[in-house]
């Protein structure tokens, strides 16, 4: 069977471009100004790419075409699809029909958290000799691919709220039925397609009603949006967290400052501990919930904080991209004001106060270039030293008048160029540059480290 995905490139439709392949799928796809690690990640593993959305990608006719939510009517693909009368599906369908029967699902949602979750949830099931299978949005450096099909029922994924098509408006993760479900946290996110909160917590609440009754759901006990959800009814077991030690089910106990050293405790109980390499306490809570999920399907506390303590990442999520000339550059897919706050401020925490953090943010995501986010953004990037912002023509509101009462240093070009320019005359030995960006940033991390690496040589 030939399926043909149309946005390949996407985190999700590439993971489920790896999975088609795997279970013996003859697998194409189109895309545009497609960028790493997805497209690297699929021309390694001998997926045909094509660029551009042409009918003629289309021709002979494949047995299924498999459309990405990035894409709508007019797009010339898609009007083929439809006047010629092609089978068609969305990528959430597909991978509900086709991989997830028989599965015991373990699901990561959430506004912030869930790729970081879903691959310390692989990570710890395959450390526990569990083999499971996953899909995650971006490709944790444990597995170095983003899905695998994996040898027993167990499956994790990274559920997205974002709709599932042109054609499905309901959120991807109301496809997947899981049995256990982490919700990570529930902020206003996804302004292009949800007017407000309660639109994203309807959906939400769509998927817990799939979670059966002797699944369980593990959320923060100072969520009050979720505690909203779950309100308009639960029929599962509910499991809570909290890394401010009130009165959750499950807590952690920090040992040192970065959040790089905690325990991890049950009903007051310490059960394990973990040692790592990541910082704030975003990560802690993240670790938490995995605890808490692997426990679910039978791994112990003390086991999962076994395998965290080795657990090496995920790319793009405070990846140190390269060094050159004494300066750090990091790589760190930001989109959203928490999420920028949280990890500047863990890497604040590790550093100390004396160290300088340069952050070069692009406001890339939809809910920040429609200025949803005006009067937070500026003030996310507080634990920074300096703060260079990219707003491009795609941006009509002025970020200008928004980092200005920031208090931080703060400068906003329209050029990455000019950019690269301004960090290259403004950084020095020992700083620290993250590159923050839910896109390719036209290059940036890697145009920047040449520079500076030609200027460690000259």
């Amino acid at each position: 069977m030939h399926i043909h995905i149309l946005g390949i490139c996407g985190t999700f439709m590439g993971s489920l471009a790896l999975l088609a392949r795997e279970m013996g799928f003859e697998v194409s796809g189109s895309d545009q100004g497609v960028y790493p690690p997805m497209s690297t990640q699929l021309e390694q593993q001998g997926i045909k790419l094509m660029e551009g959305y042409k009918a003629e990608h289309l021709k002979p006719a494949p047995d299924l075409v498999v459309i990405g939510n990035a894409l709508s009517r007019g797009n010339p693909a898609v009007e083929y699809v439809l006047n010629e009368g092609l089978p068609y599906t969305s990528g959430p369908h597909f991978f509900a029909d086709k991989i997830l029967p028989g599965r015991w699902v373990l699901a990561a949602a959430g506004t912030h958290g869930k790729t970081t979750t879903a691959s310390m949830l692989a990570w710890v099931l395959e450390y526990a000799g569990m083999k499971p299978g996953f899909l995650i949005g971006g490709v944790p450096l444990d597995f170095g691919l983003s899905a695998r099909l994996g040898e027993t029922p167990f499956f994790v994924v990274e559920a997205d709220e974002y709709d599932s098509a042109f054609f499905d408006k309901r959120s991807k993760f109301v496809h997947y039925r899981p049995r256990t479900a982490i919700l990570n946290n529930l902020e206003y996110d996804h302004a292009d397609i949800f007017p407000n909160i309660e639109a994203i917590q309807t959906q939400f609440h769509h998927l817990v009603r799939t979670i059966p009754g002797n699944g369980l759901v593990i959320m923060p006990e100072y969520d009050e949006y979720l505690k909203e959800v779950l309100a308009k009814g639960c029929w599962s077991e509910v499991q809570t967290l909290d890394v401010e030690n009130r009165s959750a089910q499950w807590q952690v106990q920090p040992k040192k400052d970065d959040s790089s050293h905690f325990d991890i405790l049950q009903n007051g109980k310490v059960v394990g501990q973990v040692n790592w390499e990541h910082t704030g306490k975003h990560n802690m809570a993240n670790a938490l919930a995995t605890i808490m999920a692997a426990r679910h399907v039978g791994v112990m506390p003390e086991h999962a904080c076994e395998a965290l303590s080795r657990f090496q990442g995920v790319k793009r999520r405070m990846e140190v991209f390269g060094e050159a000339n004494g300066i750090t550059i990091y790589d760190d897919f930001a989109h959203h004001p928490t999420a920028i706050a949280t990890t500047l401020e863990g890497l604040r925490a590790r550093l100390g106060d004396a160290s300088r953090i340069l952050a070069v943010i692009e406001p890339r995501s939809n809910t920040m270039k429609m200025g949803c986010h005006q009067g937070k953004l500026g003030q996310s990037a507080a634990a920074a030293t300096e703060v260079v912002w990219y707003q491009p023509e795609t941006i009509a509101w002025s970020l200008e008048e928004e980092v200005l009462s920031s208090g931080t240093t703060s400068t906003v070009l329209t050029d990455t160029q000019k950019i690269i320019e301004y960090i290259t005359r403004q950084s020095q030995p020992g700083d620290h540059v993250v590159v923050m960006s839910n896109g390719g940033f036209e290059g940036l991390h890697g145009r920047l480290l040449k520079v500076l690496q030609e200027q460690e040589l000259a």
